[in-house]
């Protein structure tokens, strides 16, 4: 879902360019594509995307400027995979960028404020919820690299 907001809010982007990857920490959907309660509910919303299920992997932290995570566990996951500060220097909880939640440190123990919780096999309402919050924060996001 964070995937297809950015992605929506970034058509015809120029300056800065951004080109939006997904991927998962784990294998579980790896060559599936969306949920489709997710899909029904940012296309209800007016994003258009598609993709297809990959695994995050420590090559990643080449190609990519900004790796945006949902949750503690996908925080940790793709940390343990940088090789360097440089590399674990890249990686944000996306909700860091949620303006109400920017003084929050994601090594404190309101850490839980900055994840996105994952609706899978909740209900339209659970999925709405998780796309405003994701909103949030793929806005606060785009202000903050349009003041770069």
């Amino acid at each position: 879902m964070a995937a297809a907001v950015l992605a929506g809010k970034t058509a015809g982007w120029n300056a800065p360019s951004i080109k939006v990857h997904s991927s998962g920490t784990g294998s579980w959907h790896v060559g599936q594509g969306p949920h489709p309660s997710s899909k029904k509910i940012w296309e209800a919303a007016g994003y258009k995307h598609s993709h297809i299920a990959q695994q995050f992997t420590a090559n990643d932290f080449f190609i990519h400027d900004l790796i945006l995570v949902m949750d503690s566990s996908n925080y940790h996951n793709v940390v343990s995979l940088a090789e360097s500060e440089k590399h674990r220097s890249k990686v944000f909880y996306l909700r860091n960028f949620d303006p109400s939640l920017r003084d929050i440190d994601p090594s404190s123990a309101d850490y839980f404020k900055l994840e996105v919780p994952d609706p899978y096999n909740q209900s339209d309402a659970a999925y709405e919820a998780t796309l405003s919050m994701v909103e949030r924060a793929v806005d606060g996001l785009l202000k903050e690299l349009k003041n770069r």
